[in-house]
């Protein structure tokens, strides 16, 4: 059976990531704005997000299968929201070309990296629980790999003088974004008609 997130530890290291990723759902959005950078704005978004997953597996912990895989239904419709918002305003940003501060964008972005990789360390070991467990190992996951995109796309916008690298890394994050969502929405549902199945056998 998939770990459900019944255990204090588990609790616990969800407190720690939530603080975690608000905080830096902040300072990003700061400095995604400050430097005009759509792969910092759309990392900052991520982390937001992420604090709301965090506190929806929270708050279902010790609740039925239904509930639990309701929950990560309702945060993997929300990632894919929050894909889509992402890849449209980085279309948006190609007709509207501005060019981010490269070194606000790497600097962030290194500090994003430490705290996500953080995250990553301390959820490692309940990376193969359920749907609403398993939600939460891949955003963390995410923001580590968009962290090392940003980064990269800081030297690239530094390299070739243009925002392109910004915003080829936004839509790519996009398209992360957008495939977790879908692989959450599977496992839910799956889940889901499991639970239903089984409450039927057992009428």
């Amino acid at each position: 059976m998939a770990f459900d997130g019944a255990s204090a530890r588990y609790k616990r290291v969800l407190w720690a990531v939530v603080a975690l990723n608000l905080a830096m759902f902040g300072i990003e959005m700061a400095g995604g704005l400050a430097g005009g950078s759509m792969a910092l704005r759309a990392d900052a978004l991520d982390f937001l997000g992420d604090s709301a997953t965090y506190a929806i597996s929270l708050a279902v912990i010790g609740q039925a299968v239904a509930v639990r895989s309701r929950a990560a239904l309702f945060k993997g419709l929300s990632l894919g929201v929050l894909g889509l918002w992402v890849l449209g305003e980085t279309v948006y940003r190609v007709f509207v070309l501005g060019q981010p501060d490269a070194f606000v964008m790497s600097g962030i972005g290194m500090l994003a990296l430490a705290a996500n990789v953080t995250s990553v360390l301390l959820l490692m070991r309940y990376r193969d629980g359920d749907a609403n467990v398993r939600s939460v190992w891949l955003c963390s996951r995410n923001d580590a790999i968009g962290n090392v995109a940003v980064v990269l796309a800081g030297l690239g916008v530094f390299a070739s003088g243009t925002p392109w690298p910004d915003l080829i890394v936004a839509g790519t994050m996009a398209g992360l974004f957008l495939t977790s969502s879908a692989g959450i929405v599977r496992q839910a549902l799956s889940e889901l008609r499991t639970a239903k199945a089984t409450l039927v056998a057992g009428e």
